[in-house]
Parts: C-alpha cells; sequence; structure tokens
C-alpha cells in the first residue's frame, strides 16, 4: 500500500476510489477523470432509480463500463456484487482514510444542503427530509447512522482486498491535505493543470 508521496508505477486508465460515506469520493473522481482523461460514471446513479428505487440494470451497466478501457468509479455496493465485476480490472485505488470529525462534518453539511435546497441529483431523487434524521436510527433509512455503521468497513477489508488483487495498487490518504498533495504531484507529472479545492474550515 503507498503512501500520499510514493510515485505511482504507472499512469492508471481505471480508478476506484473508496472511503466512507461523505468523505468525497465522487468530487476525487470527477476531479481524476479530468486530470487524467478518464470517464467517471457515478456508481450511485447507476444504482438509484426514481424514488431512491434501485435499478434491476445496474450491474449489467457496472459490467459494460467496467468491460471498457478508461474509466473512475466510487468502490461501493461490494455486498451487490460490483467487488467480483469492478475490481479485478481496476488498475488503481485511491482510498480516503480521512480522520472521523472530517467526514462527519462534511456529510452533515452535504445532507443539510442539500435537504434545505432540494437539490435534485440522479434520476430526479432529492435528499430525505432533515425530520428523517431524527426520526429514525435504522442506517437503511438515516444517512448518519448509516455512515457511523460503516465508519471502519475500509479498515477492515482494505487488507484482503490488498491481497485478494495483488495487481492493483492503492494508495492510501489520510487527510484532505494528503490528497491535494498527491493530485499536485500527478498533474506535475502529467503536465496538466488542476483547479484548486474549494475550501472547507473544518478540512484540519
Amino acid at each position: 500500500m503507498l503512501s500520499c508521496d510514493a510515485p505511482l508505477p504507472l499512469t492508471p486508465r481505471r480508478v476506484l476510489i473508496a472511503g466512507v460515506t461523505g468523505s468525497g469520493k465522487t468530487t476525487l473522481a470527477g476531479r481524476i477523470a479530468a486530470l487524467w482523461g478518464l470517464e467517471h460514471h457515478e456508481i450511485d446513479a447507476l444504482h438509484h432509480g426514481a424514488d431512491w428505487t434501485p435499478r434491476p440494470e445496474f450491474l449489467d451497466d457496472v459490467r459494460t463500463f467496467s468491460a471498457t478501457d478508461r474509466w473512475v468509479t466510487e468502490w461501493q455496493y461490494t455486498s451487490k456484487g460490483t467487488d467480483e465485476i469492478m475490481t479485478p480490472r481496476a488498475e488503481l485505488a485511491l482510498w480516503l482514510d480521512y480522520p472521523w470529525h472530517i467526514v462527519r462534518w462534511r456529510l452533515l453539511r452535504r445532507t443539510f444542503l442539500r435537504s434545505v435546497l432540494r437539490t435534485r441529483m440522479y434520476n430526479g431523487n432529492v435528499e430525505k427530509p432533515l425530520w428523517r434524521l431524527f426520526a429514525t436510527r435504522d442506517p437503511a433509512e438515516n444517512i448518519l447512522a448509516w455512515q457511523t455503521k460503516t465508519r471502519r468497513f475500509w479498515a477492515e477489508r482494505m487488507p484482503d482486498r490488498e491481497e485478494q488483487f495483488p495487481t492493483l495498487t492503492i494508495v492510501r490518504l489520510r487527510h484532505p491535505r494528503e490528497t491535494e498533495r498527491w493530485l499536485l504531484r500527478q498533474a506535475e507529472a502529467s503536465g496538466v493543470l488542476i483547479a484548486p479545492p474549494k475550501r472547507r474550515s473544518r478540512d484540519r
């Protein structure tokens, strides 16, 4: 497993981004896509249909894009079978292993803004009303409870993934500052200019 300062053995063509809910996987995937000219397939958009209903075509769509040559996506829905499809094809995995207070704040901020502004996301879905966060602690209904339940998911499973997929280069990024440093190194190596990140006062 590589640190943020270790050089990559190759310029990857297929990238997975792992991390707890709220860590910034989708935002980083978009930046990686721009950096290396990859196609970003937002896996939540493939999974959720209208009214947050799982799409029956989900795994077929994952198989379709995984078979192509250049892509980046979020490393999610492993319990639904994505690991067997995406991971053998991936060349690089970025693990956003950030401090808990950072990912918690990010999710709180994102959930609040999306709910209040009624932000329309993939397939017409909008964030559930804020009162739902207080009405239930069921992780299936409460995204904060889901984040708490799964906060150790990758810490517990990444060593197994590293052993199971020895050709997959894994980079562990322990803080947003490390991610920015890593991105800058990759941009310099590729001769590409990257946009600076949006400032988040709690990312300290």
